[in-house]
């Protein structure tokens, strides 16, 4: 029978610890958490609900740990490193193993999104770009963790679904979309829209309560160039376990 708990003893010599989920009918990990105590068990078991003490239905993690469930096994669980005196190294450690495991269910995409994954020569491109100045009413939207593991465009991976403010969006004239520290799009939104299926059939599978999409097209090519293939300036970069993907320049 699979363990359910840690011994207090043991506890007090895990400290901070980063685990894996891993889905015992395929070997595929699924989840990536840190956690302290013994945490870990009701990831693995599915016992967490959201604030309001409610099941989510859209929680890929819950329907996959209920997929495992139903076939009469158990989630496997790995502590992937643990005795980690500080959460910031949590949660870089959870960030590169996040990395490291493509297509996983988590919601959110790690802690270390301005110094993840990249290519060698991504990252010098990054930092030979030239920034950019900010000349406009600018949303500059993060779509590194979607864009490039999801058949989507530039402009089909940034235009949903967010939590923003529609007012303050609506008042933007640009929306940029960057990956990692390179805007790699520019457009210009015509109007916002509730983020449900029926507004964005390919982007969301289901609709998104208190989130929001735009419908919009390229910038002219002489804004255009004012911040395609320019890179962000530092000081508009999020700082380190930054949760929010956009930010209102």
């Amino acid at each position: 029978m699979p363990a359910d708990s840690f011994p207090q003893e043991v506890i007090e010599q895990l400290k901070h610890y980063v685990y894996r989920l891993i889905d015992p009918r395929n070997g595929e990990t699924f989840y990536v958490g840190k956690r302290q105590g013994n945490r870990v068990f009701g990831h693995a078991t599915g016992e967490f609900t959201d604030e309001r003490g409610e099941e989510d239905a859209t929680d890929l993690k819950l329907q996959r740990i209920k997929e495992i469930k139903a076939a009469g096994l158990d989630v496997s669980h790995v502590v992937h490193r643990y005795g980690i005196d500080s959460p910031r190294v949590a949660y870089e450690i959870e960030a590169a193993l996040i990395d490291a495991y493509p297509g996983l269910t988590n919601k959110v995409k790690g802690h270390s999104k301005s110094f993840g994954l990249r290519h060698a020569e991504e990252i010098i491109r990054e930092y030979e770009a030239e920034p950019f100045h900010v000349r406009h009413r600018l949303l500059l939207i993060s779509i590194g963790v979607r864009f490039g593991y999801e058949d989507f465009s530039v402009y089909e991976a940034v235009r949903c679904a967010w939590k923003v403010n529609k007012r303050r969006a609506e008042e933007c004239e640009l929306v940029l979309a960057r990956k990692g520290r390179i805007v790699v799009g520019v457009f210009r939104p015509e109007k916002w829209i509730d983020a449900t299926h029926n507004n964005f059939p390919k982007e969301l599978d289901s609709d998104r309560p208190g989130k929001w999409g735009f419908v919009g097209k390229n910038a002219e090519p002489e804004v255009e160039k004012m911040y395609l293939h320019k890179r962000v300036p530092d000081r508009f970069m999020p700082k380190k376990g930054a949760q929010t993907p956009f930010r209102y320049l």
